[in-house]
């Protein structure tokens, strides 16, 4: 069910549909296969909007899905993509066929991600099933309403939800499969996604990406 999902380093991720390539949060790519039909970018901490990861994987007809209150700063990456694309929380989307939902992403009592700057997490409709990733989030009122297959929750804590507080997110959405991300670089270790998986209630599957 997931093998055509790869989590990299913090947030990023890579998506292999029937017709599309889809990264989120593209950084520090090794590689350079600039395949992306879509790149999807969920806030513009430099973890998360890097041009130069932008570069390695867009070619001249990539569309580039950005927040809409990032729009300044992803011009950045203006000439590595074919469109800039912006939204905002809470919307539903078509992108020739791709259809997508954006989430609210936001921290509920630190300062790292307000809510006013109207970051986003977002559902995406791949091979049939509703992937979710949440992007820079706490265990928000509006990520207990998701409904999805999959879902790609942050756990490393500081930032983020901890290992804890995402498992309990998880068990409030009931997703088919869980695949914690945003742990084992900047913050958060190996050691969460076990604390993570250890929280997870059945029959929620959990599955550990990021070696």
């Amino acid at each position: 069910m997931t093998n055509n999902i790869e989590v990299f380093t913090q947030n990023s991720i890579r998506i292999t549909g029937d017709k599309y390539v889809i990264y989120v949060d593209p950084f520090k790519m090794e590689e350079e296969p600039k395949n992306a039909n879509y790149i999807f970018v969920t806030h513009d901490h430099y973890d998360h909007f890097s041009p130069n990861d932008i570069e390695k994987v867009a070619n001249e007809e990539t569309i580039l899905v950005v927040p809409e209150k990032m729009l300044k700063k992803a011009k950045e990456a203006e000439g590595i993509v074919k469109e800039i694309f912006t939204v905002k929380p809470g919307t539903y989307h078509e992108l020739d066929s791709l259809e997508f939902e954006t989430v609210p992403s936001y921290n509920i009592m630190k300062p790292f991600h307000l809510k006013s700057a109207e970051w986003v997490g977002y559902i995406l409709h791949v091979n049939g099933k509703r992937i979710y990733i949440a992007g820079d989030t706490d265990e928000i009122p509006e990520a207990k309403q998701v409904k999805c297959d999959i879902a790609m929750v942050p756990i490393g804590g500081t930032y983020t939800m901890d290992a804890k507080k995402a498992a309990d997110l998880i068990n409030i959405i009931r997703p088919e499969v869980a695949i914690p991300t945003h742990y084992g670089s900047i913050v958060g270790s190996p050691k969460d996604a076990e604390v993570f998986k250890s929280y997870v209630k059945d029959p929620v599957k959990v599955e550990i990406k990021i070696s």
